[in-house]
């Protein structure tokens, strides 16, 4: 039987321990001793997984408590600990020939929002059970095997064609090739609702090609042989539970748990690079 997905292993914590800030010890007044930042993770790593509000993490996993590994969630977002740790990953990949640059795909997902915060919107809806409900969008950029390169976070009547541009801005620049670092694709997949000449031409302005599928045509554009890569990074991510339903009502703490998400599902990549036997 395999290990608790939120037991974080030791080549995984190799990766992280480097990025994560250090903190500055007291000597005078030291107060309570903290709880160390591997069992921490291990408690946020909890959360993501299993979906389970903060205050409910159990305490005798030795986590610590659900506001201690929040707040510590909080500071490493705001150190940039996730977008590190992704580059890295990246880098790992891109070193190994297993980024495919010839092209991305883009796509969103809805998500449900309990508990109101910034970033929202009410989503029109023809269904009667789903109609103005609050939530929001996760917005993706993947490589053409599928890994994430980029995840952006926006109130859910935003449209998707306004987030094409800002994905590829956020395409970090990846090392670990001779040369500069890349960050550019040589083309762009995305479906109809990224459909708009306008758009189009600021993809070609970037010596990008387009590939996008026009609205009012037939189904069956044979796109999908290339898109489906997309859908099947957002069923990875909504295998994490914590994801499925926004239950943060700070923007900045769901975006964490989305970076972290992307982070894992590239280590899972970076560590196919060994083979079965890791």
């Amino acid at each position: 039987m395999g290990a608790s997905p939120w037991i974080v292993s030791d080549g995984l914590w190799e990766w992280i321990e480097p990025l994560l800030p250090k903190r500055e010890r007291r000597f005078r007044y030291p107060g309570r001793k903290p709880v160390p930042d591997r069992q921490v993770l291990c408690g946020i790593l909890f959360v993501l997984h299993t979906g389970i509000q903060w205050e409910h993490l159990p305490q005798e996993l030795g986590f610590g408590s659900g506001m201690t590994c929040w707040r510590r969630l909080r500071d490493w977002n705001e150190a940039g600990v996730w977008q590190q740790l992704h580059e890295v990953l990246l880098a790992e990949l891109n070193a190994a020939a297993r980024l495919d640059w010839s092209r991305t795909v883009v796509d969103s997902s809805h998500v449900r929002a309990l508990k109101g915060g910034s970033r929202l919107a009410r989503r029109p809806s023809p269904s009667p059970v789903d109609r103005g409900r609050a939530g929001s969008k996760h917005h993706l950029i993947t490589d053409g095997h599928g890994t994430p390169l980029a995840v952006i976070l926006t109130g859910g009547n935003r449209n998707d064609v306004t987030q094409l541009m800002p994905l590829l801005d956020a395409v970090p620049p990846v090392r670990g090739r001779p040369g500069r670092p890349r960050r550019k694709p040589e083309s762009v997949f995305a479906d109809r609702g990224y459909d708009h000449d306008i758009y189009r031409d600021q993809v070609r302005a970037r010596r990008i090609i387009p590939v996008i599928a026009c609205c009012g045509t037939a189904h069956g554009s044979g796109l999908g042989a290339y898109r489906w890569v997309v859908e099947r990074t957002f069923a990875w991510l909504h295998g994490f539970k914590r994801l499925r339903i926004r239950w943060e009502r700070r923007a900045d703490i769901h975006e964490a748990f989305l970076k972290l998400a992307c982070c894992l599902i590239t280590h899972r990549q970076v560590l196919s690079l060994a083979g079965p036997a890791n």
